[in-house]
């Protein structure tokens, strides 16, 4: 009577078990035909051609498309430095900690760099110098931002408010500056990006969209060995592809242009972008008008990176836009993850590509 009864309690078991089972197949069944997954919608389930373990991307610098430091972009916004280039500016500090530097022309044919911060800090940047028209022009295509420098005319200072920039100059805020004794005035001007930031505070908006875009495989374009832009005997600019060091390294005519420190200025991408200039109706101390460049509208660009260059077409319809680099075929062209030069080049001067 005992083994019967355990008979059936074990077929009652069995069948069972095999109803639960046909239910599961049931269910997996029509989860599969409806293209769901098994683990809803976030359950953390797989894609085709993905892995569910793989860790996301690590973010990237929005101004370099390197990775940014412990794994974390600065929830601050852009922070633009005007730095001096005359002779005796020379040499300057700061620049290399720089995500991205706009070389452009002032008085004379004499240039100014408008050198801008947001991944990296710099201890120190020097020599800090006055703003001009094209600085409010360039900016206003990075959203809200902020500019450092050390005085202006009035109508430069109303055109860098009216772009929407937070302005901090030397003379509103003297305690962010401080004169280097070791250097002769004007050209000792120097400041920290910890400094600025600290008056910029909540006044900005935070990080930039990414400005360019980039590839970590190899660039196609010319193999060339950079180019020449004579803006003037002060500033005859070389660019010179170094193989060795995969960067191209800077030169005012044959003679290094080096940092405070004795390192040659470098860059990963070197972006020349041809310009109409126009006179402004602003004068320097000598008399000599001051010049704005255009820059909206569309011309000529040469693209440097890798030992390789693209000539193609920039473009940028208003001041809101942003500046795009186009190959012969209208698609962006793609640069090398760091820090990129962007040279104003003014459309009446000569420009030549250095062979490879």
């Amino acid at each position: 009577m005992t083994s019967m009864r355990r008979r059936r309690i074990g077929a009652l078991a069995a069948g069972a078990a095999m109803i639960a089972a046909a239910v599961v197949l049931v269910v997996f069944l029509a989860g599969q035909s409806n293209g769901s997954n098994a683990t809803g919608p976030t359950g953390g389930g797989s894609t085709p051609g993905s892995s569910p373990t793989s860790p996301p991307p690590p973010p990237t610098c929005p101004l370099t498309g390197e990775v940014a430091k412990n794994s974390r972009v600065p929830n601050r916004p852009i922070l633009a430095v005007k730095v001096e280039n005359l002779p005796a500016a020379r040499p300057q500090t700061g620049l290399s900690w720089a995500d991205i530097i706009y070389e452009e022309p002032v008085e004379a044919n004499i240039t100014r760099f408008i050198a801008l911060y947001q991944c990296t800090d710099a201890s120190r940047v020097e020599p800090v110098r006055s703003a001009r028209f094209t600085d409010a022009d360039v900016l206003s295509q990075f959203g809200q931002a902020a500019i450092a420098y050390s005085g202006g005319v009035p109508k430069v200072q109303d055109s860098l408010e009216g772009a929407g920039l937070v302005v901090i100059s030397a003379s509103k805020y003297p305690d962010a500056f401080t004169r280097d004794p070791a250097r002769e005035a004007p050209h000792n001007l120097y400041t920290s990006t910890k400094a600025l930031y600290r008056l910029v505070g909540d006044r900005a908006g935070g990080p930039p969209e990414p400005f360019f875009q980039y590839t970590d495989g190899s660039p196609k374009g010319k193999k060339t060995g950079g180019i020449h832009l004579p803006f003037s005997t002060y500033s005859d600019v070389y660019w010179r592809w170094n193989a060795s060091t995969k960067r191209y390294l800077r030169w005012h005519g044959d003679v290094p242009h080096t940092y405070s420190d004795g390192t040659q200025v470098s860059a990963a991408n070197v972006v020349v972008q041809v310009v109409d200039v126009k006179m402004t109706d602003v004068h320097d101390v000598n008399g000599v008008a001051s010049p704005e460049v255009v820059a909206t509208g569309h011309g000529t660009a040469y693209v440097f990176r890798g030992g390789k260059m693209v000539k193609g077409t920039w473009v940028r319809e208003s001041k809101d836009d942003r500046t795009k680099y186009l190959d012969a075929k209208g698609h962006e062209i793609k640069l090398l993850p760091g820090n990129t030069w962007v040279e104003l080049f003014p459309s009446n001067l000569p420009l030549s590509v250095l062979p490879s």
